[in-house]
């Protein structure tokens, strides 16, 4: 937990030196991500707030985007053009709010759905845009949410790095 807390840290300082705000919206993580930019001290200069978007109606009713309608255009849950709908969704509800960053995968274990245990995709959206997979090849679902947050929050950190330098 320590090394999310010092990502959560560092997204906290670099949100907070540009004045910039955050939502977030995650899956498997299961809101570590949130969490660990909640823990800082003084969160609320930065982090507006986040989703669990974990079923077809929470992504429904909380970001506004319909699973039948995207798997129609070819968008599975857990893949990259899905992690940049849902980041862009979610960032879309807040006004004003310069990030948006979003998670979403399969822990573990193995699910019918058919994405392997330890399949995640991240991206954020904002200044700079990124997207990314990582996939563990572990069917430890403890594990994988750790491993998500903290693959999330290094995406975060590297964006936030990257629009300083722009």
């Amino acid at each position: 937990m320590n090394d999310l807390l010092a990502m959560g840290a560092r997204a906290g300082e670099l949100l907070k030196a540009r004045g910039e705000k955050i939502v977030v919206a995650e899956t498997s993580a299961g809101g570590l991500v949130s969490a660990s930019l909640l823990a800082v001290p003084g969160a609320s200069a930065y982090y507006v707030g986040g989703v669990l978007t974990y079923s077809f109606v929470s992504i429904k009713s909380l970001v506004d985007l319909d699973m039948k309608e995207l798997r129609a255009e070819g968008i599975r849950s857990s893949s990259e053009p899905y992690a940049e709908r849902l980041c862009r969704a979610i960032l879309a509800k807040h006004p004003g709010v310069t990030w948006g960053l979003s998670e979403t995968g399969a822990a573990g274990p193995p699910n019918p759905y058919g994405d392997p245990s330890g399949h995640t995709c991240m991206a954020i959206t904002g200044p700079v845009s990124l997207v990314r997979t990582l996939r563990t090849g572990n069917e430890d679902r403890v594990e994988n949410m750790w491993a998500f947050a903290r693959a999330t929050l290094d995406l975060l950190v590297e964006a936030l790095e990257k629009a300083a330098r722009v």
